[in-house]
């Protein structure tokens, strides 16, 4: 039973030590979720309503009396 227990401990520290191929797959997720992100991001930032706001917000900074 302890030489059980041994073997199933080492095999489970090898198998936790060992990531042979995710590092790729969580790369590729990120790069995915980044990506989606961004885009996102480009269309709110580019919609009308950001635009409009951006621009009071500019104009209203730039009418200011001393």
């Amino acid at each position: 039973m302890r030489e059980m227990l041994n073997r199933l401990g080492a095999r489970a520290a090898i198998m936790m030590a060992e990531d042979d191929g995710m590092s790729t797959a969580e790369y590729a997720i990120g790069t995915i979720a980044a990506a989606a992100f961004g885009a996102v991001l480009y269309t709110v930032v580019t919609g009308d309503s950001i635009v409009t706001a951006l621009t009071g917000i500019i104009d209203k900074a730039l009418q200011t009396q001393v």
